[in-house]
């Protein structure tokens, strides 16, 4: 048996095992054996993966074939093609669901890179749901953007692999892991003084905020920032402060005060 055969043979018992933790493929989680030998959930992919039914024996560790090296390296990547496009798929059932979500509360996809969302986890996500076109990314909840991933191993995987609607189709199933939202920002400033341009923007972005928390007020929906409920807490404290400091009176302002409401009953 030639080196390559044995490679690809090692690689047939182990990938759903050892692929999804080898250097390069954290993002990826284990797709359950069930999962890969229901034909149904594999329609369509015979037309988008060179040696399909080869390449699905390989995943499903049936692989027996005498072909020559080119061939068989040919059907290994066709394998692991087979196995991100099946991926995309598997992450949005609840199974699968379950298993991405327990990598992103390890962020094993990474930290948002931008100061104010504090190290946020991230989740990946692709730009397209077509296969070789887009390369993976990774979208933040927090600030709601998209950043490259650090690592090139990780830049290089297919973003279709991942697919667009996985990271909201998550935070519908989990809605209590949707992050309170900040009204933080960077603001360039030159001496103290807020740079004219940035400071317009900034603006503009307050006067068009506060125009869709109006919108969303008249609907019956409420968009809430950190800042307000900061605000509202101080509110209360003040409230509870001014109540305390009203009954803090004197006792003989207390009693004239009592005498004055009777007399004003009795007249």
């Amino acid at each position: 048996m030639s080196r390559l055969a044995h490679r690809l043979l090692v690689f047939s018992f182990a990938l759903r095992h050892t692929f999804i933790s080898s250097r390069g493929n954290e993002y990826f989680c284990e797709i359950d054996e069930e999962y890969l030998i229901d034909r149904f959930n594999l329609t369509g992919l015979n037309s988008e993966v060179d040696f399909y039914q080869y390449a699905l024996d390989l995943v499903t560790d049936v692989f027996d074939l005498d072909a020559d090296d080119d061939t068989r390296e040919q059907i290994e990547k066709s394998a692991r093609h087979l196995y991100g496009l099946v991926h995309a798929r598997y992450i949005v059932t609840t199974r699968g669901l379950a298993k991405m979500l327990e990598k992103y509360k390890s962020a094993d996809f990474g930290k948002c890179p931008r100061v104010m969302c504090e190290q946020h986890p991230l989740l990946p996500m692709g730009l397209t749901d077509v296969a070789g076109v887009k390369p993976v990314k990774l979208y933040c909840a927090k600030c709601e953007d998209i950043y490259n991933p650090k690592s090139a191993r990780h830049a290089s995987i297919d973003g279709a692999y991942f697919g667009t609607s996985f990271h909201n189709i998550l935070f519908q199933v989990y809605p209590c892991l949707i992050p309170e939202k900040s009204l933080r920002r960077y603001e360039p400033k030159v001496f103290g003084f807020r740079v004219h341009a940035s400071a317009a923007l900034a603006r503009w972005q307050d006067r068009k905020r506060d125009e869709i928390k109006a919108r969303l007020r008249r609907v019956g929906m409420e968009c809430q920032y950190i800042e307000d409920k900061e605000e509202e807490e101080e509110d209360e404290e003040d409230e509870d402060d001014l109540g305390d400091e009203g009954m803090a009176l004197d006792p003989q302002r207390a009693q004239t005060a009592a005498d004055n409401g009777r007399m004003d009953v009795g007249a």
